[in-house]
Protein backbone atom coordinates (compact mmCIF):
# COMPACT_ATOMS: atom_id res chain seq x y z
CA UNK A 1 0.00 0.00 0.00
CA UNK A 2 1.12 3.54 -0.69
CA UNK A 3 1.13 4.61 2.94
CA UNK A 4 3.43 1.82 4.05
CA UNK A 5 5.97 2.68 1.37
CA UNK A 6 5.64 6.37 2.14
CA UNK A 7 6.43 5.79 5.82
CA UNK A 8 9.39 3.53 5.03
CA UNK A 9 10.87 6.02 2.60
CA UNK A 10 10.29 8.99 4.92
CA UNK A 11 12.00 7.19 7.79
CA UNK A 12 14.87 6.11 5.52
CA UNK A 13 15.37 9.76 4.60
CA UNK A 14 15.40 10.67 8.31
CA UNK A 15 12.40 12.98 8.09
CA UNK A 16 9.58 13.50 10.54
CA UNK A 17 6.01 13.75 9.32
CA UNK A 18 6.18 17.47 10.04
CA UNK A 19 9.32 17.91 7.93
CA UNK A 20 7.88 15.96 5.03
CA UNK A 21 4.64 17.89 5.22
CA UNK A 22 6.48 21.21 5.15
CA UNK A 23 8.61 20.18 2.17
CA UNK A 24 5.58 18.87 0.27
CA UNK A 25 3.32 21.78 1.16
CA UNK A 26 0.69 19.70 2.94
CA UNK A 27 -0.48 19.45 6.56
CA UNK A 28 1.19 16.98 8.91
CA UNK A 29 -2.14 15.30 9.65
CA UNK A 30 -2.56 14.65 5.91
CA UNK A 31 0.82 12.87 5.85
CA UNK A 32 -0.37 10.82 8.82
CA UNK A 33 -3.58 9.90 7.00
CA UNK A 34 -1.59 8.89 3.92
CA UNK A 35 0.80 6.74 5.96
CA UNK A 36 -2.08 4.97 7.70
CA UNK A 37 -3.76 4.36 4.33
CA UNK A 38 -6.79 6.38 5.40
CA UNK A 39 -6.41 8.68 2.39
CA UNK A 40 -5.07 8.21 -1.12
CA UNK A 41 -2.93 11.00 -2.55
CA UNK A 42 -4.09 13.09 -5.45
CA UNK A 43 -1.76 13.15 -8.43
CA UNK A 44 -0.58 16.61 -7.38
CA UNK A 45 0.20 15.46 -3.84
CA UNK A 46 1.94 12.33 -5.14
CA UNK A 47 4.28 14.49 -7.21
CA UNK A 48 4.93 16.94 -4.34
CA UNK A 49 5.60 14.17 -1.82
CA UNK A 50 7.91 12.37 -4.23
CA UNK A 51 9.79 15.61 -4.94
CA UNK A 52 10.17 16.17 -1.19
CA UNK A 53 11.51 12.62 -0.78
CA UNK A 54 13.75 12.91 -3.86
CA UNK A 55 12.26 9.92 -5.64
CA UNK A 56 10.68 9.76 -9.08
CA UNK A 57 6.92 9.22 -8.89
CA UNK A 58 7.30 6.23 -11.22
CA UNK A 59 9.77 4.62 -8.79
CA UNK A 60 7.43 5.22 -5.87
CA UNK A 61 4.55 3.62 -7.77
CA UNK A 62 6.79 0.68 -8.72
CA UNK A 63 7.65 0.18 -5.03
CA UNK A 64 3.96 0.16 -4.14
CA UNK A 65 3.14 -2.29 -6.94
CA UNK A 66 5.99 -4.61 -5.94
CA UNK A 67 4.82 -4.57 -2.33
CA UNK A 68 1.23 -5.32 -3.35
CA UNK A 69 2.35 -8.19 -5.60
CA UNK A 70 4.26 -9.78 -2.72
CA UNK A 71 1.19 -9.90 -0.50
Amino acid sequence: MFGTELRKLRETRGLTQEELAERAGVHRTYVSLLERNKKSPTLDVLFRVCRALRIAPSKMIARVEARDENR
